[in-house]
């Protein structure tokens, strides 16, 4: 098994299998997010206390999951690449950084327009809030320090570092609405005591998690195939690939 692992290590290896995986993973998020948003939108009933307006929650808690949950998998992948000193760890880490920055963004964007009818305000400097805030803009750092440099190794270590010392704020971001009284409502489904929302209404959550998930898959891998073939460009197994000859071949001489 860990032969087999090591041998997807490399990115002349890696490439093919991305490019079977990310259309499965797309296909399985769209087809997730259809069902998701037409539990959550027409099936899920109202809220007793918010109405209609708690269907946000729908994009926005499976957005902030996944904000969290990339930037961990990023941490994972910087750990890899400094420990081992793997190449496909770095691109790996790199590929994953603007989905998680777009969806720290939309978990900001989407608690501010539910924010706005529930407490009276867009922004208030709540622990959880501020702290994924915080969050986003881990996210833009990595994705400047890491392009600042042009070294790909150097770029690499860089960015791992601060993406390990960053993942120290995700627990901050989960534990908040419990280690301080903030306005952040606190979580409504939990491992140790079950749900306290509609069967349906959670149903409908944890398929837009699981869709959410399967679209970050899918992207990482789309996008680590491009990163793969801009870094391995003067290999000469890039240069017999199809795709490659064939792009080469509509150039004009």
């Amino acid at each position: 098994m860990m032969q087999k692992l090591f041998h997807y290590a490399s990115p002349q290896n890696f490439y093919p299998l991305a490019g079977k995986l990310w259309p499965v993973f797309a296909a399985l998020a769209t087809a997730l997010t259809v069902w998701g948003l037409w539990l959550g939108l027409f099936v899920a009933p109202a809220d007793f206390q918010q109405g209609e307006g708690y269907r946000i929650i729908f994009v926005h808690v499976p957005a902030s999951w996944m904000s969290m949950v990339i930037y961990l998998a990023m941490a994972f992948w910087a750990l890899l690449g400094l420990t081992f000193n793997t190449r496909l760890s770095g691109m790996m880490t790199r590929a994953l950084a603007p989905t998680g920055a777009i969806f720290a963004f939309l978990s900001l964007w989407t608690g501010a327009l539910w924010g706005k009818p529930m407490w009276g305000a867009w922004w208030v400097w709540d622990a959880r809030l501020t702290s994924e805030l915080i969050l986003f803009f881990l996210y833009l750092g990595y994705i400047a320090l890491s392009s600042a440099i042009d070294d790909s190794r150097r770029s690499d270590k860089a960015g791992g570092i601060l993406a390990l010392v960053g993942a120290l704020n995700v627990p901050v971001i989960y534990f908040s609405v419990k280690w301080w009284n903030t306005l952040h409502q606190g979580a409504s489904v939990s491992m140790t005591q079950g749900s306290s929302m509609a069967k349906t209404m959670l149903e409908a959550m944890l398929i837009m998690g699981v869709a959410f998930w399967m679209h970050a898959i899918a992207i990482a891998l789309y996008r680590v195939r491009n990163i793969i073939l801009v870094r391995e460009r003067h290999a000469q197994w890039v240069a017999d690939l199809p795709e490659v000859k064939a792009h080469a071949l509509k150039e004009p001489s």
